[in-house]
């Protein structure tokens, strides 16, 4: 291998570090992109003519390998431990009284910083280069997600003045990504019919998850680096000095982070971020109110489940103010009439808001809202946008409250209000709006789960003529498929596969589909316990319903009256024709005592091996029952990643929080 080759490499090499941290953690450039673009262009073609001199801190390894098939599991050195929180200002003067009895009454001061929402990080350093990479994942144990990691910009592969780095250390980051980021991506997933991400966080964590980090990569994903876990080598004696130690080593720092002297000025500084949180382009949702001293942390430990020298003030759930420029009505699956508030888009906990639900008319006119009104919204669960009020000292002179519809929107059909019910409901099983939002309900992964029938392919499905209602994608043909926006040949199979494959699934799968009005996933399940077969069902009695543990009237009567339509009962046939499965292909409780038996529990945070759908699905065939919120009668509840409230009222009530391993112990690794 040449020398001079060799040089020229390593010359680029330092060049590219030096601009990706004057850019990236310095926000300073002083080259163009073009620029940067073509030392990079220079250093690839040099690399790839000399093969063997490619090494891993290169920049050019930023992004590369295929795609992974799956993640190992990495135990961390020092534990990533949960942080206590709270919403109120006493409880921070409380937990500084705590810590000055623990401290014996010496002096201490504090370091407030702001609480990133994103997800949690852990990477290895050995003497300089970065070895490893993982997620948080529930405190002992996460996932490796290295190659993902590399892709990350505010990362360095090896720490500036690697040479005098020491022999290990383990630096603590925040994955996160901006709201800029954010939109452009959202749009991207629209326009191909995916899904939109709820927030932020939620795309950070699925982008640092996926296995091919090529399109980790897409997504530019950031960090900021907090503290450190085990070292060696190296004497570190406070909080601000290891912040000053990995700036200089070229990790990027949030800039907001500030020493207090005590806790008034940190319970200042909350109330300042409070206010200013939404000048950020990327989202927080509280303050981290660390002790300084490393010697005084380690002297006040840490309880089983988080250290006793740090504390999370969380802010309370951001709202926003935006005028209402118009009263839609949309029709769901099962008829019902929803008005929805389209909204001056505003910037609202992570995302651009323009539209939120105004549940039913009877809220509607509780809250007396109408269009034109100045209106302030807040996310239910930081998700779903709800209008909160009206603010009535800006209401036009104009504006009138909305009537209630007396015929469908979509098909014109009278509507009705059934009697003990709010709701309105068009009637006419035929209605376009509620064939397209049934067909996208019965593919939904709730129900037959089939892969790539996603909503604009549904739209087109419908607009075209080509589905009718649920049975008739048993009988799409590949050709018309093909000839569909945005639809080739090899999307066109994988479709035809997958709702191929559909047809086997259990059938309280397929009682969920068929959007029974008043029965979930859970009444499908009870129903599947008690009826081995779809006709057994459709020919029950509403006497014989109302029996079932779980099934009410209301919902009895629906069910009957459901299958005694003449249309549903032609849907049912060709869906039999089709060889959609219609038997129960399990009998409940054949494999003796289930170990979840009797049992109630709750999944709260970001599980590492599970989606939410999957451990749900789970603890029902084990015997369990999953629920939503905790109580008394909760007997445990599964704490992922960033558990939230649900693992402190737990922690509050005494009902036994697990981590994912030890739920795999409790089900014996079923």
């Amino acid at each position: 291998m040449s020398k001079a080759a060799a040089q020229e490499i390593e010359k680029l090499r330092e060049q590219i570090r030096y601009h990706d941290r004057k850019y990236y953690v310095e926000n300073a450039p002083e080259i163009s992109d073009h620029e940067y673009d073509m030392l990079m262009k220079k250093l690839e073609a040099l690399e790839e003519k000399h093969p063997g001199l490619v090494t891993p801190d290169s920049p050019t390894q930023r992004v590369g390998g295929e795609p992974v098939e799956g993640f190992a599991t990495v135990r961390h050195r020092v534990p990533m431990l949960s942080i206590s929180n709270t919403y109120s200002d006493e409880e921070l003067r409380e937990f500084d009284d705590r810590v000055r009895r623990l401290l014996g009454g010496e002096d201490f001061s504090y370091v407030a910083e702001l609480k990133i929402d994103g997800l949690a990080v852990t990477l290895w350093y050995e003497n300089g280069l970065l070895v490893r990479g993982a997620t948080r994942g529930d405190g002992e144990t996460g996932e490796e997600v290295t190659a993902n990691l590399r892709t990350i910009r505010q990362i360095p592969l090896r720490l500036t003045n690697g040479k005098k780095a020491p022999p290990v250390i383990e630096v603590r980051g925040e994955v996160y990504m901006t709201h800029k980021e954010l939109d452009r991506l959202n749009k991207q997933r629209e326009e191909a019919g995916e899904p939109p991400f709820a927030n932020p966080r939620n795309a950070a964590a699925g982008s640092l998850k996926l296995l091919d980090p090529r399109i980790t990569a897409q997504r530019r994903l950031r960090m900021f680096a907090y503290d450190v876990g085990h070292f060696e080598g190296i004497n570190l004696e406070s909080h601000h000095q290891t912040l000053s130690i990995l700036g200089k080593v070229g990790f990027v720092l949030n800039p907001h982070t500030k020493q207090c002297k005590d806790i008034e000025a940190v319970i200042r500084r909350c109330r300042v971020w409070n206010e200013k949180r939404r000048d950020l382009d990327y989202e927080v949702d509280g303050m981290v109110i660390k002790i300084d001293r490393l010697d005084q942390r380690r002297r006040l430990g840490a309880t089983s489940k988080s250290p006793r020298w740090q504390m999370a003030y969380k802010f309370p759930a951001e709202e926003a103010q935006t005028p209402l420029e118009r009263i839609t009505v949309q029709v769901g699956k099962t008829g019902v009439l929803t008005p929805v508030a389209n909204l001056r888009p505003v910037r609202l906990a992570g995302t651009t808001v323009a539209r939120a639900t105004l549940h039913n008319f009877e809220e509607l006119a509780r809250k007396d809202i109408r269009e034109g009104d100045e209106v302030v919204i807040q996310k239910a669960g930081e998700i779903i946008p709800q209008v909160l009020r009206v603010v009535k000292e800006k209401r036009p002179i104009w504006a009138r409250p909305f009537p209630v519809p007396t015929h469908c929107p979509v098909c014109g059909s009278e509507v009705i209000k059934p009697e003990g019910e709010v709701y309105v409901r068009c009637v006419n099983i035929g209605c376009p709006a509620q064939i397209k939002e049934r067909i996208k309900y019965f593919a939904g992964r709730n129900a037959m789960d089939i892969e790539g029938l996603g909503a604009a392919l549904v739209e087109q499905l419908v607009d075209e003529g080509l589905v009718h209602d649920c049975a008739d994608l048993y009988s799409l043909p590949l050709d018309r498929l093909v000839s569909l926006e945005r639809m080739a040949e090899k999307s066109a199979t994988n479709l035809l596969s997958a709702i191929e494959k559909s047809k086997r699934r259990e059938i309280d799968r397929l009682i969920a589909g068929l959007a029974i009005p008043h029965v979930g996933t859970r009444a499908a399940e009870v129903l599947t316990e008690n009826f081995a077969s779809l006709d057994e069902l459709a020919s029950a009695p509403v006497e014989r319903l109302e029996e079932i543990h779980e099934i009410g009237p209301v919902m009895a009567a629906a069910i009957a009256g459901f299958f005694r339509n003449e249309e549903i009962q032609r849907i049912l046939e060709k869906l039999k024709a089709a060889g959609v499965n219609m038997v129960r292909l399990s009998t409940p409780g054949a494999d003796g005592e289930k170990p979840l038996a009797g049992k109630t529990l709750v999944v709260t945070g970001t599980l590492g091996r599970y989606s939410r759908k999957e451990i749900e699905d789970l603890i029902k065939q084990l015997g369990g029952k999953p629920a939503g919120s905790v109580s008394k009668k909760t007997d445990y509840v599964v704490a992922g990643e960033s558990p939230g409230s649900k693992k402190t009222k737990a922690e509050q009530l005494g009902v036994p929080v697990l981590s994912e391993e030890e739920f795999d112990e409790l089900i014996g690794g079923k």
